[in-house]
């Protein structure tokens, strides 16, 4: 058996939950007046097509993903599926370490480099195929240790 290369790119945490929307507007209202979430920030990211709205309930981070075009991922997902989970974060600390860990593992990557993500992070997708159809991204976050 080969040996595992993913113990040199562990999973340090989970960073965040990705939620689709179809808009910011009409969502935020209702998880942070109804759920009492707090508004940590609001962000674009031109290369995503997305706008992101991020909450905190407690120490876990939520995100609810606006699409900033018709041809965007979120803009896609939302036609197919509807308003809800998009994908699970997890916090790395080397997303290109983790990118080559889990190709030599065998998983489809939807990134074979990491891509800017919100507020100066580094991230990359993981096919949902590989983890039973949930989409997983990995976030390299400088603000994070």
């Amino acid at each position: 058996m080969a040996s595992d290369p993913s113990p040199k790119a562990p999973v340090q945490a989970l960073h965040h939950i990705g939620i689709a929307v179809r808009s910011l507007a009409e969502a935020l209202p209702r998880w942070t007046d109804g759920l009492g979430l707090r508004l940590q920030s609001t962000d674009e990211v031109p290369t995503e097509r997305v706008r992101i709205a991020v909450l905190m309930a407690g120490d876990t981070r939520i995100e609810l993903l606006e699409p900033t075009s018709p041809d965007s991922p979120i803009a896609q997902f939302l036609d197919k599926r509807g308003p809800g989970i998009h994908h699970l974060a997890f916090q790395v600390g080397d997303c290109q370490l983790k990118i080559d860990a889990m190709s030599a593992l065998g998983a489809q990557m939807l990134n074979q480099k990491p891509n800017p993500g919100a507020h100066g992070c580094k991230v990359a997708f993981v096919h949902p195929k590989y983890l039973g159809g949930v989409l997983a991204e990995f976030v390299e976050d400088p603000h994070h240790d």
